[in-house]
């Protein structure tokens, strides 16, 4: 079984979520029925990031490099995938918390613009 090609998909599948969760309010503005999907995406995303806790994803992703032989990593996708590129290498909750925040302003503006647009 490919299950090396099967985690890296699951990490394709959770930047894909990470990008929806930021940035999909923008979809409302353009079909106002994308709120019916991005909504409960944007609040888990942002309580994943409050809570310190680790999307079901990461676990899914370790489990199947552990059945390719791969080495699994601590922590979770951010820290793995999205830290390295845009901050230092130790993923601190202070940083968490600021990601969670800057993906509800960025939601919060997007959706009053929305609801704007709609009025």
């Amino acid at each position: 079984m490919p299950y090396r090609l099967l985690a890296d998909a699951v990490v394709l599948l959770h930047l894909a979520f990470v990008v929806f969760v930021v940035c999909g309010g923008l979809l409302v503005l353009w079909r106002r029925w994308m709120a019916v999907v991005h909504v409960p995406a944007a609040v888990w995303g942002v309580y994943i990031e409050f809570s310190g806790r680790i999307c079901p994803l990461t676990p899914l992703e370790n489990h199947l490099r552990a059945l390719a032989g791969d080495a699994a990593y601590s922590g979770d996708f951010v820290e793995r995938y999205l830290m390295p590129v845009l901050y230092p290498p130790d993923l601190r909750r202070d940083v968490q918390i600021a990601l969670g925040l800057f993906a509800l302003a960025v939601n919060v503006a997007v959706y009053l613009c929305a609801w704007r647009r709609a009025r």
